[in-house]
């Protein structure tokens, strides 16, 4: 959650922006996302209690809320459309509550951007995962989700965040970066700075293959850890992918490779101590069986690349890190000193840990193949 407060009235104000109905009960502080501010609100309809979703958008991050939102809509609208007829559709995708101007998102009294969804009942998210059959379902659910919107009609979906996965641009913003050292930190990073030049050489492998045509443009959730996924209370099958700000033209190698990079670690991704950081091959192999389930869209060249995308996603969040504690810690919210550099040290030690596990890596997609 960001450290903004809202008042019970500009709360209770905002909620009657949208096409709800029933007595106000309570808005309260919901789940555990860092970027935007989430909210559970509860009514009283009939004697009934109804739940919903408020959120305040980040637009210091989403700068274009409203494109964010144009998404969004056509994203939750095709879902419906796939899932015409099934009684459980309301459980299997975001439900948009429109503002009562007809729009998918309102102006708060505070001047924010907000938006409302239908609460998804009898389920829940983890921001960690317990045994590999979560990986195995969250990482089926996420090939789900790509699967119903590999037929999603024109036009192009918009970049809510240019060059998102990008890691040549990454790499530009880094040295920019240590070049300014605003901070007067770069000597303090040498041993990671000298990791990075290490491997510049394959940053640009993927957006390499996808200028020669080699790598095909997908839609792409680009934030694929497991508490983007709702899990049923009673099967724990993946019923729901959320947090759709990210959904934007992409690679499903970057939404393979954050499942790899988030969910295979043995550690918090702020784990001082690193020596308890590594890759998981157990929870990799659950991700591939369950990623390639129902990933039918993937060409030879996608699933080539498979392993190696783990790999280049936990190097580029690093060097996000590593770029973000050069800059002065402006962009990921910190709790202690040496936040930032904390957490690049963890994805350094996580892409060592695949390195060292890629013959095997390689053998587990090759036998599912």
């Amino acid at each position: 959650m960001s450290s903004r407060t809202f008042t019970e009235e500009q709360l209770r104000e905002t909620v009657s922006l949208f096409s709800v109905y029933g007595d106000f009960r309570s808005c309260v502080p919901f789940g555990s996302g860092h970027i935007n501010d989430t909210f559970k609100v509860d009514l009283s309809l009939g004697g009934t209690q109804v739940s919903y979703i408020l959120q305040r958008i980040n637009d210091s991050i989403f700068t274009q809320p409203q494109r964010v939102m144009e998404n969004i809509q056509r994203v939750t609208e095709h879902l419906r459309v796939k899932l015409a007829g099934d009684p459980d559709a309301t459980r299997k995708t975001l439900t948009l509550v429109y503002a009562r101007d007809g729009k998918p998102c309102a102006r708060g009294p505070e001047g924010g951007w907000w938006r409302m969804y239908v609460f998804i009942q009898n389920a829940r998210t983890v921001d960690v995962i317990e045994e590999p059959g979560q990986a195995y379902k969250a990482a089926n659910a996420f090939a789900r989700f790509q699967n119903q919107l590999a037929d999603m009609p024109a036009p192009r979906l918009h970049e809510t965040i240019p060059e998102f996965h990008n890691t040549v641009s990454r790499l530009a913003q880094l040295d920019a970066a240590a070049a300014a050292d605003v901070c007067a930190r770069k000597a303090k990073v040498a041993a990671e700075l000298a990791f990075v030049d290490a491997r510049r050489a394959a940053a640009s492998r993927l957006v390499d293959l996808l200028a020669a045509k080699e790598l095909p443009e997908r839609i792409t959730h680009n934030d694929t850890k497991i508490n983007n996924v709702m899990l049923d209370d009673a099967t724990g099958e993946g019923c729901a992918v959320i947090d759709l700000d990210t959904v934007m033209p992409g690679l499903a190698l970057y939404d393979f490779g954050d499942m790899v990079r988030t969910s295979t670690a043995n550690a918090a991704e702020d784990e001082r101590d690193l020596s308890k950081v590594y890759s998981r091959i157990d929870m990799f192999e659950a991700l591939a069986r369950g990623y390639l389930a129902d990933a039918r869209f993937l060409t030879p060249a996608e699933r080539a690349q498979l392993v190696f995308s783990g790999r280049l996603i936990t190097f580029t969040i690093g060097v996000r890190f590593l770029t973000d504690y050069l800059a002065g810690d402006t962009y990921f919210r910190t709790s202690r000193p040496d936040h930032n550099l904390d957490r690049c040290r963890t994805q350094f030690k996580m892409v060592e840990s695949m390195e060292a596990q890629s013959a095997e890596m390689e053998r587990i997609v090759a036998s599912i193949a």
